[in-house]
């Protein structure tokens, strides 16, 4: 089964990774303060699918392609129905759906790097 889920193009300092997946819809939300990202005046966020085939390889070339040269950090993810991908710089969590000690892991890590408990809002019952 194919997996879902949404790339912030400003994230990435290489943007070929976008040509690894299919985009099915993009949105532009203008950054508020709560966003963290105060040196961006936009976010373009990609909706996007990547073949399960496929899904550990692009993982990894997402987790080399996100920008850290600014404070705090950012992550990509994609799920499927039984497994989620969440992927930070040079690390990439590969989660059983049903496992909140894995989530809670995941977690943890993102709040070490710095980046809003609110925007760590993995949740194994959303789509």
């Amino acid at each position: 089964m194919n997996y879902q889920g949404t790339i912030i193009e400003e994230s990435l300092e290489g943007k070929s990774v976008l040509e690894d997946v299919k985009i099915l819809s993009t949105k532009v939300e203008q950054v508020v303060e709560k966003h963290k990202t105060p040196w961006l005046l936009q976010w373009t966020l990609h909706k996007v699918e990547i073949p399960e085939n496929k899904a550990k390889e692009v993982a990894e070339k997402i987790s080399k392609s996100l920008d850290y040269s600014h404070e705090g950090s950012w992550y990509a993810d994609f799920k499927n129905n039984t497994h989620h991908y969440i992927i930070f710089r040079d690390e990439v969590f590969y989660i059983d759906r049903k496992s909140k000690e894995q989530y809670n892991e995941a977690k943890q890590y993102g709040l070490s790097l710095g980046i809003p408990e609110y925007q760590l809002d993995f949740s194994p019952f959303s789509i």
